[in-house]
């Protein structure tokens, strides 16, 4: 479980991809966490998905990311020298700084329009229209592993605002139009469409 509040911008130090289109990816991120406290097993949110740490090395540790990640993430866009947001998972006590994120990517966007806005820039974000009936104005998405504000909601797309921190201390500061971007839709929307839609189902049956 994370927040979406990057405290990390790590780099790919190395990439190894499987044969065939069942093949995965195994990624060497370079970082600033002291790769000596990262147990082999931990769970690292990079830039959205969750995946699962399978070696450490003296400022880096290795990932590998299945054929099904990589077919819902941009995972299959890394390359050596990519900025990765990272967030290792939440320890009991930790502060909520964001929202509830799972690390389970829903989606790939695409930013298609950056302005400037005072201090802040706004970023106009298409989403695939399957997820879309999650998304509602100042509710909560994950655009990278990134926990952001939804600002206003449009057809098939919606906006957010970024404040100068956020583009100093994240990927998003070289986000350009034509980018895409793993999209975390927040899970408390999730389920409470599943609840409507199973109510809507079985009009008859009452939540227990």
């Amino acid at each position: 479980m994370f927040t979406g509040i990057i405290t990390d911008v790590g780099r790919v130090r190395r990439l190894s991809r499987g044969a065939g289109p069942d093949g995965g990816l195994e990624a060497t991120i370079a970082t600033a966490y002291d790769s000596a406290l990262i147990p082999i097993g931990a769970s690292i949110a990079c830039s959205g998905p969750c995946l699962t740490v399978i070696a450490v090395e003296p400022g880096a540790f290795s990932v590998q990311a299945s054929a099904e990640t990589l077919a819902c993430s941009t995972l299959g866009d890394w390359a050596p020298g990519a900025a990765i947001n990272l967030e290792r998972s939440l320890r009991v006590g930790d502060e909520l700084g964001g929202h509830i994120v799972s690390g389970h990517v829903d989606g790939v966007a695409r930013l298609i329009e950056r302005r400037n806005e005072g201090e802040s820039v706004r970023f106009v974000i298409e989403a695939p229209a399957a997820l879309m009936p999650y998304i509602a104005a100042k509710g909560s998405v994950a655009l990278d592993g990134i926990s952001l504000t939804v600002n206003e909601v449009a057809d098939g797309s919606f906006g957010v605002n970024i404040i100068p921190y956020t583009l100093v201390h994240t990927t998003l500061g070289d986000a350009r139009p034509g980018q895409r971007m793993n999209l975390e839709i927040d899970p408390l929307a999730r389920y409470v469409a599943r609840l409507l839609s199973a109510r809507s189902d079985n009009p008859e049956r009452s939540p227990p």
